[in-house]
C-alpha cells in the first residue's frame, strides 16, 4: 500500500504539545498509506489571551517549531501546509487541509485528539469492505484531570457502536445526527467531498457539529465499527462553548434531512436539551453573575421550536424546571435550580399548590406548557417534614465590618414547610472540619424575618415567599480551634420552627467571596498555628473559613514544619513507612489470605460442634440458615458453637452468636476449624473445604431462569473457569430441594449427585406453612409484629413488590425499578401499603410518596416475615413466587420485558402458562389487575394450589428440624 490512502488533517492551535500528541498518533498508525496534513496559520492565538503582540508571535513560533520537528523526523508521513488567511478560524484551517489532502479518505483531528494505533486501518477496512462513503467508530473525551476518558453516555446507551454494521440512511442509526456522534472519530471518502463540495462552516466555532450532520446526510452508505478510534477529545464546557453550540444546533435543525423528518428533528432537540442545556444549568453555580446573565440571554434567544415545552416532558422535574427558566432568560432562577440539581431533595424555590399539583414558583404560570414544565409534584416536597428537607440558603451579602463577619441570606419558604404564622429563630453553626461533629461553635442569628412579594411573576430565586436573615459574627472570638488539625470551619444555618429544625450550608457565588475580607484568629495552641481566618468558596459552592499563617511568626513556624517534614531524612522516613504499610496491606490481600487458608489453615483439626452460618454472602441474618440456627437453639443441642459471617454491618445479627467479618482472618480461621458449614448461596469459591467438615447447602430459591451449567454465561467460560466452578460445587455434602422441579433443574445443572439431595423443603418456608395453617384456622389477624414495627395500620392491606436480580449497578449507581411506585401509591394509597424489597445484590432509591403509602424494606433481614405480612405479591421472575404460593394468597406478575429476559437468560418453563396469577406487561395492565384483584383471586385459587404442589411438594413445615437431624444425628433425609 504505497499510495496515500488516508489523510489526517491536524490543525495547529495554541498548544504545541497538543499538536505533537495528535501528529505522533498519526505517525504511529499500523496502516502504511497514512499521511498527517498539519495546517498552520500565519498567526496563532496564545493559550493565555493577551493584547501583546510578542505573545502571539511566540505562540506561533512554538507551534511552527514543533511542526517542523515532526516533519523532519518523518517527512514521508508529515506534511506542513500554511493557510494564507491572516486570522484564520478553525473552520478555515480545516478546509485548507481538506483541499490539500491527497488520500482517498480524509479524517480530521481536533486539538489534542489522538488516533488509536489501528484506527485508520479499522476505518479503511470497514469502508472498503462495505463500499461506504463514511466510516465511524467510538471516541472518548477527557472528563477531568484525573478521571478516565469516557464515551458520551448517550452513544453508549444507544448501542450505536455496539457492533459492526452498515446503514444506508441516518435514520437507521439516528444517534449519528441526534447526539453529535460525528464530531470526530470518522473518515469520509474524498470523492464524497468533491461531489458535494462539503466543507466546514468557517463562521461557526463548533463547525464540526454541522459538518458531521451534513456528511451523514450526504453519504450513500455509512459503516459503523465498534473499535475505539479517537481519544483525548477536550471535555465538554457547556458555558464556554455555548454560543457555538447554539448556533450549530440551529443550523443543523435547518438541514433538509431534519425538515422532512419531524421525529428525527424532535429527537435531536430533546438530545440537545438533555446533553447541552441541562449540563449548562448544572454549571451555573460556578459562573459569575455576568456569565450567568449572558448564558441565559443566549438560550432565551433560541427559536421557540428548539425549546418547546413538549420536548421536555420525559425529563426529570428539576431538569424541566431548569430548561423552562433558561428559556425565560431567568438567570437567578437557573442558579437556584442548578444548585438543586446537584443536591437531590433540596428546596431552592418558593412552591405553589394548585389543583393537587405542586409548582416551582410562588404562583403557577397560566400557560399550560410552562405549567407542565414547572410541575415538581414528583419530587414529593409536599410530603416531607421540615427537619428532612434541606433548603437553599443563599448568601446575599458576605462582608467585613472591622473584626465582624457580616452575613445576610435568603431561604425559600415553601407553603407546607413554613406556615405563615410559625415563629422563626435561627442559629449559625461553625463545624470544624475533621472533628466528625465534635467541635461546633454556635451563635444566634441577629434577625430573622419573612419577606413576601405579591408579584406572581417573580423568578424562582426572587424575594417572593422567602425567609431573610442577618448575622454579625466576631470570628476571632468565636472560632477557638486548636489550630493543628482543625484548620477549616464550615458555617451552617439552622432554622428553628415549631415543626422542626432544618440545617444546611451557606451557598455563595465565587465572585462574592473576595469581599469577605480577612479576620484575626486566636487558636488555642497559639498564633504559631495560624493568625488569620480567610473566607473562601468550596468546590461545592459553600462558604468556608480557612485558618492561615500570614504574619511573620506563623509563616516562620509553617516554613519550619514544612522543612522538618520534607527534608531528606523525613522523606526517607516517609518512604520507609509507606513501604512497611504496603507490605502490611499485602497480608490483608485476598490472594494472600486464600493461599494461607488453602495451604495452612485447612490442615488444622476441626472443632467438634462448630458451625459457621452465612446468608446471602453475609449480607443478612435470614433465609434458611437463620431457620436452622433458630432450630438449633430451640433444641438446645449440647456443645454446638455457632458463628455467623457478616459482610459490612452487624446490625440485625443475633447478639448471642459469634460474628466474624466475611473474608477476614477470623472468618478464615472459623471456616477452617468448623465441623459444619451452612449457607444458602456459596462460601467463597476459591476456599477448600476441610476434610472433616460437612457442608449443608440450603440454596436460596427454586429456579425459573436457567442456572449453573445451563446458563449461557457459564457455557461461554473457558475450561479452567468451569473446572473452578465444578470444584466449588463438589464441596456440597447435602443440598436441599423442595420439589422434583428442583431435582431436574437446580440439582442437575449444579451437578449434585442424588445421594446429596435432602428432599425436605426449605427451612425458611416452615414459617409460611405454619402461617397458612393459622390463616385457615384463625384468620389473618392479629398481624405479625413486623406490621407494628413498620407502622402499618390494620385497615390497610399490604402488597409486597419484590423484583428479581437484573445485574449489578455500575459505578455505584442504583437500579431503576420497573414498577412506577409513585403512580401505584397515587392510585391505591388509600387501600394498600406497598412494601418494596429490592434484590439483595442491588439497591434502588424510591421516590418520595405520600406518607405511609410506600415503605422500603430492602434492608429487612428475613423476607419470610414480609411474606407472612403481605396480603398480595407483585413480582416478575424472582424465586419468591414459589415461596409465596405456599400461603395461597394473590400474586400478580409484572413482566414488562418477559420475552427479552427469557431470550437473554433462558427459562425452565413458560411463565405465561404456569403463573398462578395475572401476567401483565404494562403499568396500566398492572393497575387494572390490582383493581380487579378480588375477582382474579378466586379465579386463580386452583392455579395456586397446582403451582404450590408442583414447585413445593416437599414443603411440610419440618424442613429446619430435618436439616438439623441430617447434620447432627445422621438421621434419614425424608
Amino acid at each position: 500500500m504505497s499510495a496515500v490512502e488516508m489523510s489526517c488533517v491536524v490543525t495547529g492551535g495554541p498548544d504545541p504539545q497538543a499538536l505533537r500528541r495528535s501528529v505522533e498518533s498519526v505517525v504511529a498508525q499500523t496502516m502504511r498509506g497514512v499521511e498527517a496534513v498539519v495546517v498552520l496559520g500565519l498567526t496563532v492565538t496564545p493559550l493565555r489571551t493577551n493584547d501583546a503582540d510578542d505573545d502571539t508571535e511566540s505562540a506561533a513560533e512554538d507551534v511552527r517549531a514543533v511542526a517542523d520537528e515532526l516533519a523532519a523526523l518523518d517527512p514521508g508521513r508529515v506534511r506542513i501546509v500554511t493557510s494564507g488567511a491572516e486570522m484564520p478560524t478553525t473552520g478555515v484551517l480545516r478546509n485548507h487541509g481538506l483541499d490539500q489532502a491527497r488520500g482517498r479518505y480524509v479524517t480530521v483531528l481536533g486539538e489534542g485528539e489522538r488516533l488509536q494505533r489501528d484506527a485508520c486501518r479499522n476505518l479503511w477496512e470497514a469502508a472498503e469492505r462495505s463500499g461506504a462513503e463514511l466510516a465511524a467508530g467510538r471516541w472518548t473525551r477527557r472528563a477531568g484531570r484525573r478521571a478516565k476518558e469516557q464515551t458520551p453516555a448517550r452513544l453508549v446507551e444507544s448501542g450505536l457502536y455496539a457492533r459492526s454494521r452498515t446503514v444506508d440512511d441516518p435514520a437507521d442509526a439516528p444517534e449519528l445526527v441526534v447526539a453529535d456522534a460525528l464530531v470526530t472519530g470518522f473518515c469520509v471518502r474524498a470523492a464524497l467531498l468533491e461531489r458535494t463540495g462539503l466543507r466546514y462552516a468557517e463562521d461557526l466555532d463548533r463547525g464540526e457539529i454541522l459538518f458531521g450532520a451534513e456528511v451523514a446526510a450526504a453519504a450513500r452508505r455509512i459503516a459503523l465499527v465498534p473499535n475505539l478510534i479517537v481519544s483525548g477529545r477536550a471535555p465538554d464546557d457547556p458555558a464556554g462553548t455555548l454560543a457555538g453550540q447554539l448556533a450549530a444546533h440551529v443550523r443543523v435543525a435547518e438541514l433538509p434531512l431534519f425538515q422532512s423528518r419531524t421525529a428525527l428533528r424532535e429527537a435531536r432537540d430533546r438530545a440537545f436539551l438533555a446533553d447541552q442545556l441541562v449540563p449548562l444549568a448544572r454549571q451555573f453555580p460556578k459562573l459569575d453573575a455576568a456569565e450567568r446573565a449572558h448564558a441565559a440571554a443566549l438560550v432565551a434567544a433560541l427559536p421557540a421550536a428548539r425549546t418547546d415545552p413538549d420536548l421536555r416532558l420525559d425529563l426529570p422535574p428539576l431538569e424541566r424546571v431548569c430548561l423552562q427558566l433558561l428559556a425565560d432568560g431567568d438567570a437567578d432562577g437557573v442558579l437556584a435550580a442548578g444548585y438543586a440539581l446537584g443536591r437531590p431533595g433540596t428546596v431552592a424555590s418558593a412552591l405553589a399548590e394548585h389543583d393537587g399539583r405542586v409548582y416551582w414558583r410562588a404562583a403557577p404560570p397560566d400557560d399550560p406548557g410552562e405549567r407542565a414544565a414547572l410541575d415538581v409534584t414528583e419530587l414529593g416536597h409536599q410530603y416531607q417534614p421540615l427537619a428532612d428537607t434541606p433548603l437553599l440558603n443563599h448568601l446575599t451579602h458576605c462582608g467585613q465590618e472591622g473584626e465582624w463577619l457580616v452575613l445576610e441570606g435568603r431561604l425559600p419558604a415553601p407553603f407546607q414547610l413554613l406556615p405563615s404564622e410559625a415563629p422563626l429563630t435561627a442559629t449559625l453553626e461553625f463545624l470544624a472540619r475533621g472533628s466528625e461533629g465534635r467541635l461546633v461553635f454556635r451563635t444566634p442569628v441577629d434577625e430573622v424575618w419573612r419577606e413576601t412579594d405579591t408579584n406572581t411573576d417573580a423568578g424562582a430565586d426572587s424575594d417572593s415567599d422567602s425567609v431573610r436573615w442577618r448575622a454579625s459574627v466576631e470570628i476571632g472570638s468565636l472560632l477557638r480551634v486548636g489550630g493543628a488539625w482543625d484548620r477549616v470551619c464550615d458555617p451552617r444555618f439552622a432554622l428553628h420552627t415549631p415543626t422542626g429544625t432544618t440545617t444546611g450550608p451557606l451557598f455563595l457565588e465565587r465572585d462574592r467571596a473576595e469581599a469577605a475580607g480577612l479576620f484575626r484568629a486566636r487558636p488555642r495552641r497559639g498564633r504559631l498555628f495560624g493568625d488569620t481566618w480567610k473566607p473562601y468558596v468550596t468546590v461545592k459552592h459553600h462558604l468556608a473559613l480557612q485558618l492561615q499563617a500570614r504574619r511573620r511568626p506563623g509563616r516562620l513556624a509553617a516554613a519550619a514544619v514544612h522543612y522538618l517534614t520534607h527534608f531528606r531524612p523525613a522523606r526517607k522516613a516517609k518512604r520507609l513507612v509507606k513501604a512497611v504499610r504496603r507490605r502490611f496491606d499485602r497480608l490483608s490481600a485476598r490472594s494472600v489470605k486464600t493461599r494461607v487458608y488453602n495451604r495452612l489453615l485447612v490442615r488444622l483439626p476441626v472443632r467438634k460442634g462448630a458451625v459457621v452460618f452465612e446468608s446471602h454472602m453475609g449480607k443478612c441474618y435470614g433465609d434458611s440458615p437463620r431457620a436452622i440456627h433458630e432450630e438449633l437453639l430451640a433444641q438446645g443441642l449440647h456443645g454446638v458453637r455457632c458463628t455467623w459471617s457478616y459482610a459490612t454491618s452487624t446490625d440485625g445479627f443475633p447478639a448471642g452468636a459469634r460474628l466474624v467479618r466475611r473474608l477476614s482472618w477470623r472468618y478464615l480461621w472459623s471456616l477452617a476449624r468448623a465441623q459444619f458449614w451452612v449457607d444458602n448461596q456459596g462460601f467463597p469459591l476459591d476456599l477448600k473445604k476441610p476434610r472433616g467438615t460437612t457442608y449443608l447447602q440450603t440454596w436460596h430459591g427454586s429456579a425459573y431462569k436457567r442456572m449453573g451449567f445451563a446458563e449461557s454465561r457459564i457455557k461461554a467460560q473457558n475450561a479452567a473457569e468451569r473446572d473452578k466452578l465444578s470444584a466449588a460445587l463438589a464441596r456440597f455434602d447435602h443440598f436441599l430441594v423442595r420439589s422434583e422441579h428442583d431435582v431436574v433443574t437446580l440439582a442437575r445443572d449444579y451437578r449434585q449427585p442424588a445421594e446429596s439431595l435432602v428432599a425436605c423443603g426449605y427451612p425458611r418456608n416452615d414459617r409460611l406453612v405454619r402461617a397458612r395453617a393459622t390463616d385457615e384456622s384463625q384468620g389473618r389477624f392479629p398481624r405479625p409484629a413486623v406490621a407494628a414495627d413498620l407502622g402499618i395500620p390494620d385497615h390497610r392491606k399490604v402488597v409486597l413488590y419484590a423484583p428479581t436480580f437484573r445485574g449489578m449497578p455500575k459505578k455505584g449507581r442504583t437500579t431503576r425499578l420497573p414498577l412506577d411506585v409513585r403512580r401505584f401509591a397515587e392510585r391505591f394509597g388509600d387501600e394498600y401499603v406497598l412494601l418494596v424489597r429490592a434484590h439483595y445484590l442491588e439497591s434502588a432509591v424510591l421516590p418520595v410518596c405520600p406518607p405511609g403509602t410506600v415503605i422500603d424494606v430492602s434492608g429487612h433481614h428475613d423476607v419470610s416475615e414480609l411474606l407472612c405480612l403481605a396480603d398480595a405479591l407483585i413480582t416478575d421472575y424472582s424465586s419468591i413466587m414459589f415461596d409465596y404460593a405456599l400461603l395461597d394468597r394473590p400474586m400478580v406478575f409484572f413482566t414488562p420485558d418477559l420475552d427479552a429476559y427469557v431470550a437473554e437468560r433462558g427459562s425452565y418453563f413458560d411463565l405465561r402458562a404456569e403463573a398462578p396469577g395475572p401476567v401483565v406487561e404494562t403499568q396500566d395492565e398492572l393497575l387494572l389487575a390490582m383493581a380487579e384483584l378480588k375477582q382474579s383471586d378466586a379465579a386463580h385459587r386452583a392455579d395456586r394450589a397446582r403451582f404450590a404442589e408442583k414447585f413445593g411438594g416437599y414443603e411440610s413445615g419440618q424442613a429446619a428440624r430435618t436439616a438439623v437431624n441430617v447434620l447432627f444425628a445422621g438421621r434419614p433425609r425424608r
